[in-house]
């Protein structure tokens, strides 16, 4: 038995900090973009994140690509 593996999709998260609890931890926002291309090279999906936080008044926090995989069996 031969294991398969076949992306499904990938999804783009990034975190924005939007303020500061009372014990001083962040408060964190996420924003999530589905329908990323298997394919993108993580730089460009990199890219495509920092572009899109120059829109938004908090800073970025993190950047997380998902990527989904299906496992099967041949």
């Amino acid at each position: 038995m031969t294991l398969v593996v076949n992306t499904l999709d990938s999804v783009l998260a990034t975190r924005y900090q939007i303020g500061i609890t009372a014990g001083g931890g962040p408060v964190l926002k996420q924003k999530s973009l589905t329908g990323v291309k298997a394919t993108a090279a993580d730089q460009d999906v990199y890219d495509v994140a920092v572009a899109l936080s120059s829109l938004v008044d908090y800073p970025l926090a993190d950047i997380r690509r998902l990527n989904i995989f299906e496992l099967a069996d041949e």
